[in-house]
């Protein structure tokens, strides 16, 4: 089965063609112009050398930016202690490369993210789905697995967890990092969407330094053509995750890197990420306005809602029958290890269509299938 990898995610079309209420491509409408940053660089006195190949961890001024980005998710980071990355996904992949071997086995929510899934595939990697409920991850199930298995890493998202929308409390984060280390679990904590929540806490890898590694990426918030993500490392791990930076690709371009960093440490990445999260504030107002009373998770600034289906509904016949009704949504089987054991429910992209009639047309669709009508 063809596995669909969330860092490739399209805007829609601004052509027509059908409503896009699968991908997350994070509002581009609100995408900084980088015509300033251009300059900026221009102006540089050492601008050539942004050209030229160094530490493939990255160049000292953006592992400083990169740190400070990781503050943003309450995560106290030195520059010493990240990695620049091409993006969430390279990071992800770096990380498995790196810590991993063909047959180790890594605990995952029931539903996780699909780029990971590939990535497993890739690497010869075992994903063991572990019970969540509406807090995250349930930390005696986990610990269960532990005892009767081995178990090598651990996969969380518990700011925004995709695709369910869950945010997991304090008190769950704090048994999970426990649990790590009770289990000398590596702990890789991929938090695309945790800046959507006002109401931010650490993460896990704030409570567990000596054994997670933070992916704190810029796709989702800031601009996806970046291609840069902050891989935080334990201390004196870096080395290890810049020798598979080096082996992928030799290093993060630092000519983006240097674009991301400044908008950073001028704050235009906290302003975009304020306007984007002010109108996604507006488009889940519209969903639940559309949508009514079906039973989809909310959330005032989440970029997506999920929604399980009712009887006699699959998420692939109901994903189907809407792309039949012209328009694209993913199915919880595009999220599962195990694709058969997906529940019946969807989740409805908020952010690929720029135009708030075509989101408003794309809703009306799915409720009216969900009608009946």
């Amino acid at each position: 089965m063809k596995r669909l990898s969330m860092e490739n995610e399209k805007p829609a079309s601004p052509d027509g063609g059908n409503v896009e209420l699968g991908s997350v491509s994070p509002l581009p409408h609100l995408d900084p112009d980088p015509t300033t940053a251009f300059a900026r660089i221009a102006e540089r006195g050492n601008a050539a050398g942004l050209l030229r190949c160094a530490d493939p961890r990255g160049l000292p001024e953006h592992r400083r930016a990169g740190a400070e980005w990781a503050a943003r998710f309450l995560l106290d980071a030195k520059p010493g202690e990240v990695v620049i990355c091409a993006g969430a996904q390279h990071a992800l992949a770096c990380c498995l490369a790196a810590l991993s071997q063909p047959g180790h086995r890594i605990a995952v929510d029931p539903l996780t993210y699909p780029g990971l899934i590939a990535l497993a595939a890739t690497f010869g990697l075992h994903l063991i789905p572990v019970p969540m409920d509406d807090q995250g991850m349930l930390p005696d199930r986990l610990d269960a697995l532990c005892r009767n298995h081995t178990i090598h890493g651990l996969y969380l998202m518990p700011g925004a967890h995709n695709p369910t929308g869950v945010r997991m409390p304090p008190g769950r984060r704090e048994a999970l990092a426990s649990l790590a280390r009770k289990h000398d679990l590596l702990v890789i904590e991929d938090d695309a969407y945790a800046l959507t929540d006002p109401d931010r806490t650490p993460p896990v890898a704030a409570l567990a330094r000596e054994r997670a590694f933070f992916i704190a990426g810029l796709s989702k918030t800031l601009a996806p053509g970046l291609r840069i993500a902050y891989l935080v490392t334990p201390p004196h791990q870096s080395k290890t995750l810049g020798r598979s930076v080096e082996n992928s690709l030799r290093m993060t371009p630092p000519l983006t890197a240097e674009i991301a960093a400044a908008w950073i440490m001028d704050h235009t990445a906290d302003q975009v990420l304020q306007a984007k999260l002010a109108e996604t504030a507006r488009r889940n107002d519209l969903a639940r306005d559309t949508l009514g009373l079906l039973p989809a998770r909310y959330r005032p600034h989440q970029f997506f809602l999920w929604l399980p289906l009712p009887d006699p509904w699959t998420a692939r016949s109901f994903e189907q029958a809407a792309r039949e009704r012209g328009v694209n949504l993913l199915g919880a089987h595009h999220f599962a290890p195990n694709p058969d054991a997906a529940p019946a429910a969807i989740r409805l992209s908020l952010t690929a269509e720029t135009n708030p009639d075509r989101l408003k047309t794309g809703l009306e669709t799915v409720a009216g299938l969900l009608r009946g009508e």
